[in-house]
């Protein structure tokens, strides 16, 4: 049979679920990866921007020749300007200026203009957020606005969550996942959920994040600061508060390091920030379980190409007083 002949846009989605060896091996666990850096545009964020531009067309928002605007740390600009440039889409993204290289080189090569604004808190209206409204009401451009468009959280109920469930042939024990928009955790949460009422959801939060405090505590309170970037917010967005979420914990930057070089050493999976954070996590539930056959599935959300210039270069590290060291065995305990 001739393959079949499709788009970028057609090509969003059915990624592999990967078992990622070593983890599962030390801790007789099922640790489980979705594999989202295999999407066109390299992240789980294609998903978002399928969704909002699918929805946007439909309900006429956005028309032939119109202009996409986002703030964005990286990914769902690329994401949007993938999929919007093959539409015949304009695409404007504004970004906080302390992101890896890779993905302002990478938005431009693909002729999407990038804005870049001071890594302001969200309460400033210099913030990326702020001034992708901004520029949209100005000059009647469609705003995706991916932590408030539930058409985000809505693609992924529709894609992701039936995806692991009949990748996993109906069996999963825990989600875990870190937050950015909350689409993804959203989605995939209320899905799961509803075909398994029993699942455990793990929320997964950096440093300088709030989310963590609001699943256990009510309220949205922080400290300190992480590299991990994409992830980690300071208040409740639409596709958030739609979320099943029945725990929460946090890991820093050293234990999502340790994991970045784990999974890449150990496991030929070059993966970014905040997939490696959210495999720690995973890794740190399975300890607790150590030997329970539990199934884990969590997210590989880009690839650690688009992170080069930062986690794997030795300078960079050396400035933030980072070291890279083996990953604990044996059961968890904190």
């Amino acid at each position: 049979m001739a393959p079949r002949i499709g788009s970028l846009w057609d090509s969003v989605g059915n990624t592999p679920l990967l078992r990622i060896s070593s983890l599962s091996r030390l801790t007789g666990c099922e640790i489980l990866g979705k594999a989202e850096f295999m999407n066109p545009g390299g992240s789980i964020k294609d998903r978002a921007a399928k969704g909002m531009i699918q929805r946007a067309e439909a309900e006429g928002l956005l028309k032939p020749g119109g202009t996409i605007v986002e703030g964005t740390a990286g990914n769902t600009g690329i994401g949007l300007g993938l999929l919007g440039r093959e539409r015949g889409y304009r695409v404007v993204v504004t970004m906080p200026d302390n992101q890896a290289r890779e993905k302002y080189e990478y938005l431009e090569a693909m002729g999407v203009e990038v804005r870049k604004v001071p890594p302001v808190p969200f309460s400033n209206p210099a913030h990326f957020f702020h001034q992708a409204r901004v520029l949209s009401e100005q000059h009647g451009w469609f705003w995706a606005n991916q932590f408030e468009n539930t058409a985000n959280g809505d693609f992924h109920y529709e894609t992701t969550g039936p995806e692991i469930w009949e990748q996993c042939e109906g069996k999963v024990d825990v989600l875990v996942a870190s937050v950015g928009s909350g689409g993804t955790m959203s989605g995939v949460s209320r899905f799961l959920k509803e075909k398994n009422p029993s699942l455990r959801v793990v929320l997964v939060d950096p440093p300088g994040s709030g989310l963590y405090s609001f699943v256990r505590e009510g309220k949205l309170e922080s400290t300190g600061s992480s590299i991990t970037e994409g992830i980690g917010i300071m208040r409740l967005t639409a596709n958030f508060k739609a979320a099943r979420v029945d725990e929460a914990m946090r890991l820093g930057d050293g234990e999502m390091l340790d994991m970045l070089y784990h999974l890449a050493r150990e496991d030929a999976l070059v993966v970014g920030t905040s997939a490696a954070l959210n495999a720690r996590a995973a890794y740190e539930l399975a300890r607790q379980n150590v030997g329970r056959g539990l199934r884990i599935v969590t997210f590989l959300c880009d690839h650690g190409s688009r992170y080069a210039s930062k986690v794997f270069n030795a300078d960079f590290l050396a400035a933030k007083q980072l070291q890279v060291k083996p990953l604990p065995t044996g059961r968890f305990a904190r």
